[in-house]
């Protein structure tokens, strides 16, 4: 895999089919339903006092659904370039543009935060990068939430120049 700038896009070559899945699979990662705990991470509350708590529910709360829901729309319609590529073995390339650098970023990190909560990983899971190879579900996610984490390192790297 090989990720560079060109021109105004950021452009991920040489993609093999297991990795393209893994972002394919990113706007479905993004979905915290069945995971009160991933709910509750990506829509923390401010503050332990009801009232606080209830004017977020009611008005900063909808806002962020939407921020989310729109990041995650416009991210999987740039992964639509990767569709068709289910069976082919050959290496494919994702072009980003980088006026969506921001949705991916938002994207990236719900699915990330979405899947830590899901799979209550410990901070120290998450921080040994040196864990290997996937020999379960549980691994998998965690790879995922790494690779992910790349990916944002990348486009901040690219975005700030």
């Amino acid at each position: 895999m090989e990720i560079c700038r060109q021109d105004d896009a950021l452009q991920i070559s040489d993609l093999d089919p297991f990795l393209a899945e893994l972002l394919r699979q990113i706007p479905e990662s993004t979905n915290p339903d069945g995971a009160p705990a991933a709910e509750a991470r990506l829509f923390s509350r401010p503050s332990a006092e009801k009232k606080i708590c209830a004017e977020w529910k009611s008005y900063v709360e909808p806002e962020l659904r939407r921020l989310f829901r729109s990041a995650t729309e416009t991210v999987t319609d740039d992964l639509t370039q990767l569709n068709g590529n289910e069976k082919s073995l050959s290496n494919c390339i994702l072009h980003i543009p980088i006026a969506h650098a921001d949705a991916w970023l938002n994207t990236l990190n719900q699915a990330r935060l979405v899947i830590a909560a899901k799979y209550k990983f410990s901070d120290e899971e998450l921080n040994d990068h040196d864990r290997s190879p996937i020999g379960s579900r549980r691994d998998l996610g965690l790879f995922q939430v790494n690779f992910y984490g790349f990916l944002q390192e990348f486009i901040l790297r690219e975005i700030s120049g």
